[in-house]
């Protein structure tokens, strides 16, 4: 009777441990609501706020904004803008340069201005209310005389993140499309986390 138990145990167990909704590999992104998304799931904390897009999805460039943080706060990791990957349609997009963007498109100071109308309840719900952002300078600024430097590089540490626009080259985007945000370590790439987006 006792052997009888103990298999039955070994077979819950079993069952308990190779059932989970979500395995150790399985990116896990979480939809925060008003066109923020968040996956705290990897070495690289990210939410990306697609907010701004749905909103001017007929312009040539769109300006997506993300945060990212070390997950522990003891690694210092460095992200940069060449190394960010969006995967779209079967495609890897990546950002464009600061002179494509500034020669290709004048609609930067706008898309700040607009983003900063927009609500952040969603953003501040995930694992960014941990953390501090500090202003400094980012990968797309805007284009007025007091923060015109642009950086190729975002780095954080302990409770310090980094938050910065990513544009990118309109492919035709439309509601509905779904994409794949990818960061990684500049000098380590198996530091790298994700990040599922859906335009609505």
């Amino acid at each position: 009777m006792k052997i009888k138990h103990v298999a039955l145990l070994v077979l819950l167990v079993s069952v308990a441990v190779f059932s989970r909704p979500q395995d150790i590999g399985q990116p896990a992104t979480i939809d925060l609501g008003m066109g923020a998304f968040a996956n705290s799931s990897g070495p690289i904390l990210l939410t990306v706020d697609s907010a701004l897009v749905t909103r001017t999805l007929g312009n040539p460039y769109v300006m997506f904004y993300a945060y990212m943080a070390s997950k522990d706060s003891n690694r210092k990791i460095s992200v940069a803008a060449k190394d960010i990957i969006i995967r779209y349609n079967g495609k890897d997009l990546s950002l464009p340069t600061v002179r494509e963007l500034r020669s290709n498109y004048g609609g930067i100071n706008r898309d700040y201005s607009l983003y900063g109308q927009l609500g952040k309840e969603a953003v501040i719900a995930s694992w960014v209310r941990m953390y501090q952002f500090p202003t400094r300078p980012n990968f797309f600024p805007p284009t007025d005389m007091s923060t015109d430097i642009a950086v190729d590089t975002g780095s954080m540490f302990g409770f310090y993140g980094f938050d910065t626009p990513l544009y990118l080259k309109n492919p035709g985007f439309a509601k509905g499309d779904k994409m794949t945000f990818v960061v990684k370590d500049r000098k380590n790439p198996d530091i790298i986390s994700e990040c599922e987006v859906v335009l609505k």
